[in-house]
Order: structure tokens, then C-alpha cells, then sequence
């Protein structure tokens, strides 16, 4: 397991990177997004996306803990503003009307509105019923005005491998599990050394009918 430095409070400089678990609850592509390159979360989960810092390993686990949904090492981590301006994250805006889940499920979904605050675009977390942007997600996703991102990693999706033996000890309920032992950590890291990196399969639930998860797909 190797070491790095890292400048931010509350860790020492020679702090090893961690490990954060947790369940995904619902695996639709959208959080997290694995498309177009790169694995990104930007909605849910925001104690992770808070405390997480480069170098830092997220594993997303089936409700159930019984299988491993993906595994990405953070490579950067951008607010909001940020994540909006930068072009290399266009593609992730939400295309709603698109016919292809791959666009529809785009996390890149907080405009700045210019007085510090951020609209919420027609997304997975839009309040459909009402036609309007859902007040309690966007209150929950810029609880922390942070995003993950990750080129280093791999998306098994809704048929992921099965939780091994040797990694029981990630199994969480609600909320996310970080405190593990270097021992642990190391289990992690051989187990992610070993994985073919990028998107391997459809998210849960995903249409047969629609590819457009493969890495091909434009």
C-alpha cells in the first residue's frame, strides 16, 4: 500500500489514503455516473463526497452488501462550480429528452445561479410529479459542495461480483462505513489491482433494448 501526501485538516501528511463503503441504493447510472470516461459523484451521499480526498478509494455495494456495484480511486475533487465550467464534464449535463438512458442519467445537474446558489436542471433527482426541482435533493447533494471524480476505476453495475470472503468487513447499513484497518486497506487495494478498469456492465434495472452503456456508445 503506498503513501502520499496530503494537505488538508485533520490528516497528517504521511496518512495513508482510505477506504469509504457504502450502499447504493439505487443503481440507475446517475449516482454514481460512469459515463463518458470518467466515474463521477456528484449527487447523494454527501458526508463521502465532504471528507474524501484524492487518492481515497469508494466502493458501492448492492442493497443487500452481497455484491459489489464499483470501485473508483478519487482523482480529483471539484465544487460544483467547478464540475459546471469545466469542458471536460459537459457531456455529463442531463439530456432529458434524450432516448438513451446514458444521456438522461447525466449528474452534472447544479447551474450556478450566479447569487451563490445553484438550479437544479431536469434530472434523475428533478420532482417529476410536480414538474419542478426537487427543493430536498438539492438541500441534501450541495450539503456538500463537493464533487468525486475518477478515471481509475471500474463499473460492474447491476450484475457486479459477488462480495468476497476476504471483504465481508465492508458490508454497511445506512450512512457509509471509512474506519478500517491497514490490513483491511490493503484487501482493498489488492482487490482493486486486479479488476479490468472502466464501465463492465448495465446498471440495475437498465433496458435491454438500450446499449448505450457501453464505453463505445458516444
Amino acid at each position: 500500500m503506498s503513501w502520499k501526501r496530503v494537505s488538508r485538516p485533520g490528516r497528517t501528511t504521511r496518512d495513508p489514503s482510505r477506504v469509504f463503503s457504502y450502499v447504493v441504493v439505487q443503481d440507475g447510472g446517475f449516482a454514481p455516473n460512469p459515463f463518458h470516461g470518467w466515474c463521477t459523484l456528484a449527487c447523494c451521499k454527501p458526508r463521502i463526497r465532504g471528507a474524501a480526498a484524492p487518492g481515497d478509494v469508494i466502493i458501492g455495494l448492492s442493497r443487500r452488501c452481497e455484491r459489489i456495484v464499483y470501485v473508483m480511486r478519487v482523482d480529483e475533487r471539484l465544487s460544483f462550480e467547478q464540475y459546471w465550467a469545466d469542458p471536460r464534464f459537459r457531456a455529463k449535463r442531463p439530456e432529458w429528452e434524450s432516448p438513451l438512458a446514458r444521456r438522461r442519467r447525466g449528474d452534472n445537474i447544479y447551474r450556478p445561479d450566479g447569487a451563490g446558489g445553484f438550479v437544479q436542471l431536469r434530472s434523475a433527482h428533478w420532482d417529476h410529479k410536480r414538474d419542478q426541482e426537487s427543493q430536498s435533493a438539492r438541500r441534501r447533494d450541495t450539503g456538500a459542495n463537493a464533487v468525486l471524480v475518477s478515471r481509475d476505476f471500474v463499473y460492474f453495475g447491476g450484475q457486479g461480483p459477488v462480495l468476497p470472503r476476504r471483504l465481508q468487513f465492508l458490508r454497511t447499513g445506512r450512512g457509509h462505513r471509512c474506519r478500517f484497518s491497514p490490513e483491511q486497506i490493503a484487501a482493498v487495494h489488492d482487490f482493486f489491482a486486479r479488476k479490468e478498469r472502466g464501465v463492465l456492465g448495465p446498471p440495475a434495472g437498465w433496458s435491454a433494448e438500450d446499449d448505450s452503456w457501453r464505453p463505445s456508445c458516444a
